[in-house]
């Protein structure tokens, strides 16, 4: 009985793939030139209630997770929950963070066309997506 369970669960584990994140802004960008897309950034810290609500109920979502598929996904922690910066704290600088969780969407060479502060649900993450991909072209 046993063996008939391992097809199914070798198949369940290949169709749960889910969204290849990256966890540095050199790594997403090099893959942005290979793959010719653009990069979302989320940049979020530990702390932040609504960056957490964004990784487990948004980016989870069916909408979300076909929106990412055609982008470059980029998370980059930049404070601990104690509030202490990681290695990342200069992209808030950087790219001027004024609040958590900041959203951007960005070019092979890590320039801004796309920006949003704050929490968005599935759908609207979804379409912000989509609509920041067109920016590009």
């Amino acid at each position: 009985m046993k063996l008939l369970l391992i097809p199914f669960l070798v198949a369940g584990t290949l169709m749960a793939k889910g969204v290849e994140w990256e966890t540095s802004l050199a790594a997403a960008q090099a893959r942005a030139k290979k793959e010719h897309k653009v990069i979302f950034m989320d940049v979020w810290t530990e702390w932040c209630g609504w960056c957490i609500k964004l990784q487990k109920d948004t980016f989870t979502a069916k909408e979300a997770e076909e929106a990412l598929a055609k982008v470059i996904p980029l998370k980059i922690k930049t404070q601990l929950k104690d509030g202490s910066p990681t290695a990342d704290k200069d992209i808030e600088a950087k790219y001027k963070v004024e609040g958590f969780p900041a959203l951007f969407i960005l070019d092979e060479n890590g320039k801004v066309l796309a920006q949003q502060p704050g929490y968005l649900p599935a759908k609207p993450f979804a379409e912000w997506v989509n609509n920041s991909i067109k920016l590009k072209k």
